[in-house]
């Protein structure tokens, strides 16, 4: 491999075939630089894109970023970017391969990722039938629940309520977990990045099926739930809506051995859409253009 400082970069690529995926992040859209320093804001940049590889099936590898950046962006908020894309390229031995840089009003990165499927076959969103289980990995709810908490300018005083900021600011997803799911025969999988079930509807449009989602299948973290009593609000609304946790949700045939870092949530049928039992959902998710 062949890292920064020349044209380009050279990455390996084992299988023979690259699995490519890229995001932008822009300040006051997907971030705000006075809710989160910039070292979250690596993390999570990286992270972003570093789940969608993984949904893949595939072990992330490498990133390449483009970043705008203010004339007058502090010199130490843009170090801390760098180290926090590069620690969480670390978390999973992938690493930062190069990128640009040029000015701009407001920060806006582009990150573009890159992984090895290792000789398997990709899992893609079109795999799903019925008779099969819909599972997720993964935290789900937390960054919504943070972000309601910034947005309402709570007082953190207690660690749950941290902890939910932290799950906006810098999500967690379950690298592993994605090749672990074509290694157990997933058919469909995705990342959870703009509501589970605006999510799991990408998956039913593109596999022609229904996917039926149990609500007491959920378990809600107590950063979660402590979120949702301090602001009067229904935490599974977060669970089954918000977005950028980047947990994983996949379709797995019913028979298949999940093991526990899977949680069963629902099956697939014939039919269209996602239907939520006993529930009535208004935005199922994060709409880009809103």
């Amino acid at each position: 491999m062949l890292g920064p400082g020349d044209d380009a970069a050279v990455v390996a690529a084992p299988d023979g075939r690259v699995v490519v995926s890229t995001d932008l992040l822009l300040e006051n859209r997907h971030f705000r630089r006075d809710w989160s320093g910039g070292y979250d804001v690596g993390r999570k940049a990286a992270a972003q894109n570093l789940a969608d590889v993984a949904a893949m099936g595939a072990a992330p590898t490498s990133i390449v970023v483009g970043l705008g950046i203010p004339a007058d962006l502090p010199l130490e908020w843009l170090d801390a970017l760098t180290d926090g894309l590069r620690d969480e390229c670390a978390t999973i031995g992938a690493s930062v391969a190069g990128g640009d840089v040029t000015r701009c009003d407001l920060v806006v990165i582009g990150v573009t990722a890159l992984g090895d499927l290792g000789g398997r076959a990709p899992v893609t969103r079109s795999g799903a039938r019925p008779g099969q289980l819909v599972a997720v990995a993964g935290r789900l709810g937390y960054a919504a629940a943070g972000w309601a908490l910034l947005e309402a300018g709570v007082p953190l005083d207690s660690a749950a309520l941290q902890e939910a900021v932290a799950g906006h600011r810098r999500p967690c997803p379950p690298y592993a977990m994605g090749p672990q799911a074509a290694e157990l025969g997933a058919s469909a999988m995705l990342d959870v990045s703009d509501g589970l079930l605006q999510d799991l509807g990408h998956i039913a449009a593109a596999s022609g099926v229904r996917v039926e989602v149990d609500p007491q299948a959920f378990a809600v973290g107590e950063p979660v739930a402590a979120a949702a009593k301090e602001l009067a609000a229904d935490p599974l609304e977060w669970v089954l809506t918000g977005g950028e946790d980047h947990a994983l949700a996949a379709v797995f045939p019913a028979e298949a051995p999940l093991p526990s870092s899977w949680r069963v949530v629902g099956r697939v049928v014939e039919g269209d859409g996602v239907l939520v039992y006993g529930r009535e959902i208004g935005q199922p998710g994060w709409d880009h253009f809103r």
